[in-house]
């Protein structure tokens, strides 16, 4: 009994940031009209307001936003860009946030660029040995063992974890000491709105974090298969 309530505790911290997530994201996405603009528009006129010469605004894939420091883009989900919601508007300002941190070389800045590529190989690692772990054994006449499969996924699932959590405090800066300032003091939304964008600006920041923490509950339910 005791192992099942420890599973079901694991699920729920790995199901519950990244529920939360989505749920408090989709929430606030009702178009406003006693805003100002939508997200693109917004992200459009800080980057002018910032001096953020060498940034660029683009499209990109739903869900997928964020800031590319390597090409100095800012990406904005179709929703985001053309929204004229709380949502589009607080995710737009975190992401040039992001983008105000690295033009201006703040030190915040350096977790991203220092650790984010790091998450990106243990992804990799991930799921490369998920799927190609049998294949690897026979060719190397490893006999095949399904804990060991386990464990070396998961550690390596959960670097992935780590990683992310090292670069929070940059996802932090961007919400709550770049895009909040930004919202509250510039009329960009109404100022009982505030709590609801708070809300949205702590999703952002736990985004990437309970992506890879679902990660590591998908690895453990295709090793229960």
């Amino acid at each position: 009994m005791l192992w099942i309530i420890v599973i079901l505790g694991v699920i729920a911290l790995i199901v519950g940031p990244s529920a939360w997530v989505k749920f408090t994201l989709k929430r606030y996405a009702t178009d406003r009209k006693d805003l100002p603009g939508t997200g693109g528009e917004l992200a459009t006129h800080l980057v002018k307001r910032f001096e953020l010469n060498e940034v660029n605004i683009e499209t990109t894939q739903e869900g997928h936003d964020h800031f590319d420091f390597g090409q100095h883009v800012v990406r904005l989900s179709p929703s985001v860009f053309n929204g004229r919601s709380l949502t589009a508007v607080a995710v737009a300002a975190h992401e040039v946030g992001h983008a105000i941190a690295h033009e201006k070389k703040q030190k915040i800045s350096h977790l991203s660029t220092r650790y984010l590529p790091l998450a990106h190989f243990a992804h990799r690692i991930t799921a490369g040995l998920l799927l190609g772990w049998p294949a690897l054994s026979l060719l190397l006449h490893i006999p095949y063992a399904v804990p060991l499969h386990a464990l070396v996924v998961g550690l390596s699932g959960l670097l992935a974890v780590i990683v992310q959590l090292a670069i929070l405090p940059e996802e932090w800066d961007a919400s709550f000491n770049k895009a909040l300032p930004i919202l509250r003091e510039g009329n960009y939304i109404p100022q009982e709105d505030l709590p609801k964008v708070k809300k949205i600006l702590t999703a952002c920041a736990m985004t990437y974090v309970a992506a890879a923490l679902l990660r590591v509950l998908f690895v453990w339910r295709w090793f229960k298969r």
